[in-house]
């Protein structure tokens, strides 16, 4: 909206800074951070009254004291999508095609987080994982119509790009490219949801991934720099750097009351919209693959989920009787249990593990950023 503030820059020349991308993006980040703080002890309080709270034990690691973080507000995720959501109508182009298709997938997978974490409170049981994916499936529809009937994105779409390839490795066919597009939007926003198990971690690894995507979307947007690098240029997509910075400022304003001891959790409404925003983000730079890489935690908590169950299954149908590669799934709560022993022998606060395992796994999302940004000079 601020945005055209810059047609007056005739009349006051101070008023061109807001035409730039950069200036906006730093103001979107710092309008949805301090939104996010101002935001977040009332929502707190309220979400409290309203007794929407964890209500149940995770039994997979009842045994690492997980009692004390039963009752603790959840559907925090709303005070990401709010704050998130309002800075970038600020300070974007709100009639950008790019910047509403997000947006979009940003809200309506918030929605379907709500009402899974809605269900869970007052039933014990939340969406089935059928209604997820037909939510999702009808949404990934009606982006892929749209982007289908713009002539400027109808090629785009069927584009199959490849980390390290300067162009893409093929076109696909209508059908194949819907379904790759329905797949990446299934797989990151899960992949964040089963990231989101420690206080701070699927926040803090979300960042870095955004951190990168700020970055690629600029660079996508912007014909001299695509050109110089030799990615895919896309027209106006300059824009969702805006809203990268938007939800980056509310994701540091949301860890504000994440981190350890959370005083709040994401639950499924932050963390389907999370990665359902990540993902259309991905899919309309048609950078979906080197999302593989830069939320290269996230593909790992999901693989061992993955691995977890299948080799059960396997065992237990060859064996007669289940068997686990990991202590738990995902990964890290077995991390978790690993540290606890460790910390037991070592004499050590068992009240620190939980703070050394998002860390460390805070140290790896940047790396896999900055190497999913260090690709874009290897091509």
């Amino acid at each position: 909206m601020l945005y055209y503030l810059s047609l007056l820059q005739n009349h006051m020349s101070e008023l061109r800074l807001f035409q730039y991308i950069t200036f906006r993006t730093l103001g979107a980040a710092s309008t949805a951070f301090l939104i996010s703080l101002l935001l977040g002890p009332w929502l707190i309080r309220r979400l409290r009254i309203i007794n929407f709270g964890d209500l149940v034990e995770d039994k997979r690691v009842g045994a690492l004291d997980k009692k004390k973080k039963v009752g603790t507000p959840t559907m925090g995720g709303l005070l990401i999508i709010s704050s998130s959501v309002g800075s970038t109508l600020i300070w974007a182009i709100p009639t950008n095609m790019y910047v509403l298709i997000v947006l979009g997938t940003f809200v309506l997978m918030g929605m379907i987080g709500f009402a899974d974490d809605l269900l869970k409170i007052k039933r014990r049981n939340g969406l089935s994982v059928k209604m997820k994916f037909l939510f999702q499936l009808v949404w990934t529809i009606v982006v892929f119509a749209v982007l289908w009937c713009v002539p400027e994105t109808r090629e785009r779409v069927t584009d199959f790009m490849i980390p390290f390839f300067k162009y893409p490795l093929f076109q696909m066919a209508m059908i194949p490219a819907f379904i790759f597009m329905f797949m990446v939007l299934v797989g990151a926003s899960n992949a964040v949801n089963l990231t989101d198990g420690l206080d701070g971690l699927a926040i803090g690894c979300s960042n870095s991934v955004l951190g990168a995507y700020l970055v690629l979307t600029y660079v996508a947007g912007h014909i001299k720099f695509a050109e110089y690098l030799q990615v895919p240029y896309v027209s106006d997509c300059g824009e969702l750097t805006v809203f990268c910075g938007a939800l980056l400022g509310a994701g540091l304003g949301f860890l504000w009351y994440n981190c350890h001891p959370a005083k709040i959790f994401m639950g499924d409404t932050g963390s389907l919209a999370l990665g359902g925003a990540i993902a259309m983000l991905s899919i309309l730079i048609k950078q979906e693959l080197l999302l593989i890489i830069v939320g290269g935690v996230f593909v790992i908590e999901a693989a061992s989920v993955v691995i977890q169950s299948g080799y059960f299954k396997y065992t237990r149908k060859r064996f007669g009787e289940g068997r686990r590669v990991f202590k738990c799934a995902p990964l890290h709560h077995h991390f978790e249990f690993v540290e606890k022993e460790r910390a037991m022998d070592e004499n050590r606060l068992p009240e620190l593990v939980e703070t050394v395992i998002v860390n460390r796994f805070w140290i790896l999302s940047i790396i896999f950023a900055i190497i999913g940004i260090a690709t874009l000079k290897i091509r």
